[in-house]
């Protein structure tokens, strides 16, 4: 099995396309996965502190203070400033307004650490970019929806978020807790085999969040088409813009993870939180962005190898 597993890591890319593609070509089984997305994204969550550990999680002073500052800009400045625009172009009603904004304001997706780690950099501050950001959410949330009424319940979100939060830091702690008491010492194939086991875990995850895309293909083909254009220009050019930002100024270290969560949003979250009268027409957007979130580590791979080449030789 462990050897399976390795080559799972191994061709961790093409396990990450075969899974887009069975969400939406079977869509009998993403259907039945999808009540179980909850508990597959806990499990996910798991693997991922497990692997990386306590120590290698939480850096010092220094990485709290730079990570925290990137919270702040791209969970509250950033959807600040899309409000801004769309209200001065007068769209701040439309579904595409909306759906940009809730992007923008949501914490990084749970697998974003194994994304990075697909892409050859380090994993770890991707995820406390993912723990930080989920924690002060609540937080973040507030001038947005204050400003944006047409964005839904604000306490319906601040509710939705503390419950997040709490899961989160349970599975976390939990997993952090194993890795201490039963491999303290993770050896490299331990941890190419955890490795393989995560991306399974996250091919089988977007099979069922695919459930929505399937029939809407076959319902309304152009309108998928619009979303697919939305969600890759939102996702993907944001990820180029945060990667020459910080590559320009020096921060090469963090460039990949923190690109790679600028790009993808736990936007999921506001389904649940938000009333259906609000959510039901961004469904298809949901859909659409699994895409190229999936397709990180294959679209983007050629711009984040040239991180490397700014690092100095240590």
């Amino acid at each position: 099995m462990t050897r399976l597993l390795t080559l799972v890591a191994r061709h961790g890319q093409v396990a990450l396309v075969l899974g887009l593609l069975a969400g939406v070509l079977l869509q009998d089984l993403a259907s039945a996965l999808k009540p179980w997305l909850p508990e597959m994204v806990a499990g996910l969550l798991f693997l991922t502190a497990f692997r990386i550990g306590a120590p290698r999680a939480f850096g010092g002073l220094r990485d709290g203070l730079s990570s925290f500052s990137s919270v702040l800009i791209l969970q509250m400045v950033l959807p600040l400033l899309a409000v801004a625009v769309f209200w001065s172009l007068g769209i701040t009603a439309t579904p595409l307004a909306v759906a940009l904004v809730l992007m923008l304001s949501a914490p990084s997706v749970t697998g974003s650490p194994n994304i990075t780690l697909l892409l050859g950099h380090a994993p770890e501050p991707a995820f406390r970019l993912l723990i930080l950001g989920t924690a002060v959410m609540p937080l973040t949330v507030i001038p947005v929806f204050l400003l944006s009424p047409e964005l839904g319940d604000l306490w319906q979100v601040l509710s939705a978020s503390l419950r997040l939060t709490g899961v989160i830091m349970v599975t976390v702690g939990l997993a952090f807790l194993c890795r201490q008491l039963l491999a303290p010492d993770l050896a490299d194939r331990t941890a190419r085999a955890v490795d393989g086991l995560t991306i399974v875990a996250l091919a089988v995850i977007v099979i069922g969040l695919m459930s929505a895309l399937g029939p809407a293909l076959y319902r309304a083909p152009l309108e998928v088409a619009k979303w697919l254009v939305v969600v890759c220009i939102a996702n993907l050019g944001l990820q180029y813009l945060c990667f020459r930002w910080l590559i320009w100024r020096g921060a090469t270290e963090i460039a990949v993870p923190t690109s790679v969560v600028a790009g993808n949003r736990n936007f999921a979250l506001f389904l649940i939180a938000l009333p259906a009268s609000t959510t039901d027409p961004l469904l298809i957007f949901l859909g659409c962005y699994q895409l190229p979130m999936y397709l990180t580590a294959v679209v983007m791979r050629p711009l984040y190898a040239k991180a490397r080449l700014h690092q100095s030789p240590a």
